[in-house]
């Protein structure tokens, strides 16, 4: 599929989706939202990929959604949106291996609904996260009112969904919206160092430690604990926790094959 509003590379197991609709601060549209949901499924059935950065350039990560787009959109058409982004979204949530949010400057709306898809959020200093869409008579429609709960917990949800406010990046990691917040100068070889390190781990416990966390986040505590046991258990039929515990006791370091 020819990409035109994004751009895509991989290498050294690690594939790197740039957001490239610049004069627009990547407005999320639906052009846009098809080829995420399409190469999305490349990845999927990619198994030499272990780990996906998502970025958007220096001035924006994702200023929102497309509002010229949408302005005259019906009940109808704002859902079929929604039901676009939600499936694209859902593949980056559910993806068998990790997500790395490389945010640089804004993040609003569609943007930091995005973001939330990803495992790990680290941003460039400056920048400015949040759910403006009070302030256009909606609300969050692509999981800001859900995984941002998640994430910070309900009170700072309330406030940024809300007030319609976004956070600087001090803000952002204080509440944990982000975990690392960096020079912008260095925001892609921090991804790329933190997505390095993450590919060199095991891809089946990577694997069964993000299947446990989102299992873990819509169940009660103790299926979620029963579940978590069983995932760990069955790991050890498998030659990767043969190997990390045998590099352990001989203080070398593993050598992974994802068996």
């Amino acid at each position: 599929m020819e990409l035109n509003t994004l751009l895509f590379d991989k290498a050294d197991g690690i594939a790197t989706i740039t957001l490239n609709r610049p004069k627009s601060f990547n407005a999320l549209n639906q052009e846009l939202i098809a080829e995420l949901d399409a190469v999305m499924n490349d990845i999927i059935a990619d198994k030499e990929i272990k780990v996906v950065i998502i970025t958007g350039g220096s001035r924006a990560f994702a200023a929102g959604a497309d509002i010229q787009a949408m302005a005259d959109f019906d009940s109808l058409q704002a859902e079929k949106f929604l039901e676009d982004c939600k499936k694209a979204f859902d593949k980056i949530c559910g993806l068998d291996r990790p997500v790395i949010a490389a945010i640089s400057g804004l993040a609003l709306g569609g943007g930091c609904e995005l973001a939330l898809t990803c495992d790990i959020r680290i941003a460039a200093e400056g920048s400015l996260i949040g759910q403006p869409e009070i302030n256009l008579g909606i609300i969050p429609g692509g999981g800001g009112t859900q995984r941002l709960t998640r994430v910070v917990g309900g009170g700072w949800a309330r406030h940024l969904v809300m007030t319609g406010k976004p956070v600087d990046t001090d803000m952002a990691l204080k509440i944990g919206l982000v975990t690392a917040v960096v020079p912008k100068d260095q925001l892609l070889d921090e991804a790329r160092k933190m997505a390095a390190a993450l590919a060199a781990k095991s891809t089946l416990a990577m694997k069964a430690a993000k299947s446990c966390i989102n299992y873990g986040e819509d169940v009660d505590l103790n299926s979620g604990l029963l579940y978590e046991m069983k995932t760990w258990a069955g790991l050890f039929s498998t030659e990767d926790q043969k190997e990390g515990m045998k590099a352990f006791l001989e203080k070398r370091q593993p050598v992974y094959k994802g068996r």
